[in-house]
């Protein structure tokens, strides 16, 4: 399963064992604990590559050979791609903008995709330093 955390300046993705439904259900669990509204509605997320990184073509072509329509490429311009995921989003409430995307796919593709996006991450943080 594949969890993006966004906030107001950035995003996170994460790779999890947990299935989907156990991921949700602890999540439900909390928030009846806790007495926190859940929103849970289907959308999708997008974020940029890089497509000069290591293993963007084995991305693509995972994306070729799972014909599931839950992960989309397409290209912004010459050195960037985005990324696409159809899942759900899980929000305070459904007024917020800062709330977790999840999804899920299979374990080859989330782990490529993972990958290159710790890639990408650390490519942004040298090129900043």
């Amino acid at each position: 399963m594949l969890k993006l955390t966004y906030t107001e300046s950035s995003f996170y993705l994460e790779c999890l064992t947990l299935s989907l439904e156990e991921w949700v259900t602890q999540r439900v669990i909390l928030a009846l604990r806790v007495g926190q509204s859940l929103c849970i509605e289907p959308s999708t997320a997008s974020f940029l590559l890089p497509v000069d990184l290591p293993g963007v073509e084995v991305l693509k072509a995972e994306v070729k050979r799972d014909d599931t329509e839950i992960i989309a490429l397409s290209a912004c311009d010459a050195e960037y791609m985005e990324v696409t995921l159809r899942g759900s989003w899980l929000l305070d409430s459904s007024k917020d903008a800062v709330g977790v995307f999840f999804t899920t796919m299979s374990d080859r593709a989330e782990f490529f995709l993972h990958k290159l996006w710790q890639e990408s991450q650390a490519c942004a943080s040298v090129m900043s330093e």
